[in-house]
This record gives C-alpha cells, structure tokens and sequence, in this order.
C-alpha cells in the first residue's frame, strides 16, 4: 500500500449537501459539547453555593426602625 500524492492532494469533490452535512453535524456536535459544560459549571456552583449558606450562620435579624414624630 503505497500512498501517492493524488491521494493527498486531490480529494474527491463534495457535493454542496455534503459540506452541508458536514458542517452541520460538526457545529451540532460543538453546541452539544458546550451545553454539558455549562451544566456541569452550574451544577458544580449551585453545589458550592449551597455548601457555602449551610456554613454560615443564620443573620440576625435588623431591628425595624420607628419613625419619630415631631
């Protein structure tokens, strides 16, 4: 099996459908990869947010203030 340059230099022409194809099932595989990052980001957060409330301590709650009357 021996290459030769027209293997390398001269691939078959693609139809438009094809690049089409191509380009579509590429760019959906992108968006597929990017959306379950961002999910694992958010849940990792969410994870670390909640974490965070647990530890601290309840606030105390502000005094009302009253209005003075002149």
């Amino acid at each position: 099996m021996t290459a030769t340059k027209d293997e390398f230099f001269k691939p078959g022409r693609l139809s438009a459908s094809d690049k089409a194809s191509i380009t579509d099932r590429t760019a959906r595989a992108i968006l597929a990869e990017e959306a379950t990052q961002l999910q694992s980001k958010t849940e990792r957060l969410r994870r670390l947010r909640l974490e965070r409330e647990a530890a601290e301590p309840d606030p105390a709650p502000k005094k009302k203030k009253t209005k003075r009357t002149a």
